[in-house]
């Protein structure tokens, strides 16, 4: 259990390292809390059905819908609209990525999570440079 939410944590912190290096308000810290929250939630949605699962009706994809809908909060206040357009869409889609990388995690899927983690840097990373090529605007 203790290894999934270090997973969590490291995970969201990389993707989180990305936006700190360009300025962004949520960075390193909010999104390994993103990430680590989400997997606890997670962990003890699992444990919660294993354990009282056959006393009780115990639905754990519950927990799940109700951290999208919780980050969802985190990430509209994270997106700024200004007379100079709309800001942080890119950083509140990566805060809903790191929560979806801390389910996974939580739910023990390393695979998907890891492999969710490098595709959302990729994006972050590489999508960035060739955007700026083609003259793309980032929000």
């Amino acid at each position: 259990m203790v290894y999934r939410l270090i997973v969590a944590t490291v995970l969201g912190g990389a993707i989180g390292i990305e936006r700190e290096l360009h300025g962004k308000v949520a960075g390193f810290r909010t999104h390994a809390l993103v990430a680590t929250g989400a997997a606890v939630f997670t962990v003890a949605s699992v444990h919660i059905f294993e354990v009282y699962g056959s006393q009780v009706q115990v639905d754990p994809g519950r927990i799940a819908a109700q951290i999208v809908s919780g980050v969802g909060f985190l990430g509209a206040g994270a997106i700024i609209r200004s007379q100079t357009g709309i800001h942080g869409l890119t950083t509140a889609a990566g805060l809903w990525t790191a929560a979806a990388i801390g389910l996974a995690s939580g739910l023990g899927y390393f695979q998907a999570a890891f492999c969710g983690t490098a595709i959302t840097l990729l994006v972050l990373i590489a999508f960035s440079w060739i955007g700026r090529r083609i003259g793309a605007r980032d929000v």
